[in-house]
């Protein structure tokens, strides 16, 4: 598949690639790219069923990490950050097991590797609630989601998944009823066994329950390069604390 992505940075600087979560897509990470850039090639990517990347019935990690192998590949990106939040870190894992050869670093943002009993059921529900064929404006949709999902940043975060069209009305960027379907997909673990030995920098929120004290072991004995950080926040931590986040990312790349 090929895949939707954004670009900045200087093509001579070295390369990144990032990997959305699950309703997220690339213009969700333009103010930490944008800074980035200053010292990376950046390459924010939609995944498949999200953003402007197309659509399809397959929908798992399997896919995902066939796809980023095949974009790092068309693109000719030689030894690559990757980097990914939640189902992109998961995604990145899995392509890290399965092409070690392909990237030089990896960062994890607040996703551990294990199996999930997911929390966003209620929010598929939610979505599925918005009448999508009738409504006129992002208002009406956000009281439509208000029952499922009481946090308005986190309705406005999903809301960006809703787009005009040409002829007026609206429509889901995200391939909905196929993330409704396979919403169990995301949450398996890792598909791929044995470890990868290469820098990795895992970053959780202290008040997420995705990564806990309890997974620390785990994740050395899959990743035994790790280095774990925590930041004050939920599970976004990059959109919660992005400067804090651009600079932890930062210091860790400097120093390998």
């Amino acid at each position: 598949m090929k895949l939707f992505f954004r670009e900045y940075g200087d093509p001579g600087k070295p390369p990144m690639v990032i990997l959305h979560g699950l309703f997220g897509s690339s213009d969700n990470w333009m103010p930490q790219a944008k800074l980035w850039s200053a010292h990376y090639h950046i390459y924010a990517v939609d995944q498949r069923n999200h953003g402007q990347s197309p659509h399809s019935d397959d929908f798992d990690y399997t896919f995902m990490v066939s796809d980023l192998a095949e974009f790092i590949d068309d693109h000719q990106i030689k030894d690559p950050v990757v980097l990914g939040h939640s189902m992109g870190g998961k995604t990145a894992m899995n392509f890290a097991l399965t092409h070690p050869d392909k990237l030089s670093k990896l960062i994890v943002a607040d996703i551990a590797p294990r199996a999930y009993n997911l929390e966003h059921y209620v929010i598929v529900e939610g979505l599925n609630a918005i009448p999508i064929d009738t409504i006129t404006s992002r208002n009406e949709a956000d009281a439509a989601l208000a029952s499922h999902v009481p946090e308005p940043d986190v309705r406005q975060f999903l809301l960006k998944n809703l787009q005009r069209k040409a002829e007026g009305g609206f429509s889901w960027k995200i391939n909905l009823p196929v993330v409704t379907a396979k919403l169990a997909n995301v949450g398996l673990d890792l598909h791929r066994s044995g470890t990868f030995d290469k820098p990795t920098l895992f970053i959780r929120g202290a008040r997420s329950s995705y990564i806990r004290d309890t997974d620390f072991a785990h994740i050395k004995e899959v990743f035994p390069q790790a280095t774990i950080e925590t930041m004050d926040t939920g599970h976004w931590i990059q959109a919660e604390k992005p400067q804090e986040f651009v600079a932890i990312v930062e210091n860790w790349l400097d120093g390998q």
